[in-house]
């Protein structure tokens, strides 16, 4: 019996339908993506940036006024004027003698630093360990630590106001960054949610080779969460700069050198209230809420690419 052999200019059935195949992706592939939110015509593009120019304004105003009202004299601080009609910029030399402003900043900074570098390592650490071992109960676990995300502030304020009463704290910053070695829930949940996108082969792999599980999340999960975990860091700075009420509660009754931030603002607010017996010198708060602005500008311009990377990451996972 002969076999007829296919001629040279042949293609069999299943290589032909790979081929197409192969063709068919590739003209999907250079076809282009249609954007919705790229607009086309010459109004579109018009009309899209006067509204970004608009939104950009509108969010840009409330510093530019800042900026103004710092360098003006006493009685023109309200006046609403983005351009002021007397430039003072001694302002920003007299506030240094005004308030102890470098103390305030300072005394933030330390604990900004402490609270979400704590916050960080304990959440990341937490986190791995719910995303990494397999345990029972570990899915009603973490749910009972999502749970405490639905309690109101208000509801646990009095019971740590006694935990660090009872702990001889009262009057020190320990309240204001104490509680952050124990992880945060919305953290924990951040983290954990990064953790489960890496590949679990990477810690197989590490264990065969005799790794410790703490040399599991040392060497291969905080490199690999860099982004996620400076994203954290940067948030809770942020909160733990921007805290006012626990302060208020816990630095209210010491001396002045020894406030944070918000605390000194809202002082400064009072003691230059003419209702109080001051004589309205509002530019030096001006001025302090300005300068106090500018390293959270600085930070999040350095971390602004780890929020773009993380952000990144995140969608490859999808």
């Amino acid at each position: 019996m002969s076999v007829t052999q296919p001629t040279s200019g042949t293609v069999p059935a299943p290589a032909q339908a790979v081929g197409l195949a192969v063709a068919d992706s590739a003209t999907t592939a250079r076809r282009p993506v249609n954007r919705w939110y790229r607009p086309k015509s010459v109004v579109a593009k018009v009309l899209l940036w006067v509204a970004l120019i608009a939104f950009s304004l509108l969010f840009l105003y409330p510093f530019v006024w800042l900026l103004a009202a710092s360098l003006k004299p006493r009685g023109q601080v309200f006046d609403n004027r983005l351009f002021p009609e007397t430039v003072l910029t001694s302002n920003y030399v007299e506030v240094w003698d005004q308030l102890p402003l470098l103390s305030w900043m300072g005394n933030s900074v330390l604990i900004a630093v402490l609270a979400a570098l704590f916050v960080a390592v304990s959440s990341s650490a937490v986190a791995f360990g719910f995303a990494y071992f397999k345990f029972p109960l570990r899915n009603f676990l973490f749910g009972l630590v999502l749970a405490t995300m639905m309690l109101p502030g208000a509801v646990t304020l009095i019971p740590q106001y006694l935990i660090w009463k009872n702990l001889g704290f009262l009057g020190t910053n320990v309240p204001l960054w104490g509680a952050n070695l124990f992880g945060s829930a919305f953290y924990i949940f951040l983290q954990r949610q990064f953790f489960l996108g890496l590949p679990r082969e990477l810690f197989e792999a590490a264990r065969v080779d005799g790794a410790s599980y703490f040399g599991l999340f040392r060497r291969i999960a905080m490199p690999l969460a860099i982004p996620s975990f400076i994203i954290v860091f940067l948030f809770e700075f942020q909160s733990s700069w921007n805290n006012l009420q626990a302060a208020l509660i816990y630095l209210n009754a010491g001396s002045v050198e020894d406030f944070t931030v918000p605390l000194g603002i809202a002082y400064a607010m009072t003691k230059y209230s003419p209702t109080n017996g001051g004589q309205g010198d509002y530019q030096y708060v001006m001025v302090a809420s300005l300068l106090v602005t500018l390293p959270m500008l600085v930070l999040f311009a350095f971390g602004q690419r780890y929020f773009i990377e993380g952000v990144a990451t995140q969608g490859r996972k999808g």
